[in-house]
């Protein structure tokens, strides 16, 4: 029964025409806002955060060698999936996306079998995740160990990002609670990114020494 109400909706979706995605913009514009989503101070920590090792990841996609294959194309993923992050965290564009679903789904009439649908999206978001870890595995896998701490800083972040994309309100509660004074979900989200910038930094240091090989 969920399979067949997620076939319709998502023919319902491609055949959306130019005058519904006319009105669903203008639903959604009254509905989300652009503007910084975390003004606080460990909201602009974490923008810096994410941008200084996106800067690192730059550099060391730059001053990489070209052998084992790979490690450029992690880099480089590392490098706009970091940017991404640090813009998004301020201008909260998961809940543009929220918003223009919504909004899809009052058009189409299939607001009340929205559980179904977000379970489907979630459940694809994580086999897609999931999916391309696999991926990047493979292509970094002759130097692996290299680059294992960036690889495990990625797999936090990214459970992080899922966990927060969820939306359980149980799972924001929890992970919005206090240790030692800091909120579980800057400890987790900040610790992923340390992970990438200590690995980063290890690379650069280790360039700067040997030079590239």
């Amino acid at each position: 029964m969920c399979v067949g109400v997620n076939s319709a909706v998502v023919n319902d979706i491609l055949r959306i025409s130019w005058p519904d995605l006319q009105w669903i913009a203008n639903c959604t514009s009254d509905h989300w806002q652009a503007r910084i989503g975390d003004p606080s101070l460990m909201g602009w920590i974490t923008v810096f955060a994410y941008a200084l090792t996106c800067a690192l990841a730059v550099a060391v996609r730059r001053h990489l060698p070209r052998h084992p294959a790979g490690q450029r194309f992690f880099w480089s993923f590392l490098a706009l999936i970091l940017a991404f992050l640090a813009v998004n965290k301020q201008l909260d564009l998961q809940s543009l996306a929220t918003a223009a679903a919504r909004c899809t789904a009052q058009l189409q009439g299939w607001y009340g079998e929205r559980r179904g649908v977000q379970v489907t999206a979630i459940l694809s978001l994580i086999l897609l995740t999931g999916l391309y870890g696999l991926i990047l595995l493979w292509i970094i896998r002759k130097a692996f160990w290299q680059n294992a701490v960036a690889l495990a800083g990625l797999c936090a972040i990214l459970a992080f990002v899922l966990v927060r994309a969820v939306g359980f309100h149980h799972v924001d509660a929890l992970i919005g609670h206090d240790i030692a004074g800091l909120r579980i979900n800057w400890i987790l989200e900040l610790s992923g990114i340390s992970l990438v910038a200590v690995n980063a930094a290890a690379h650069l240091l280790h360039i700067r020494r040997d030079g590239p090989t």
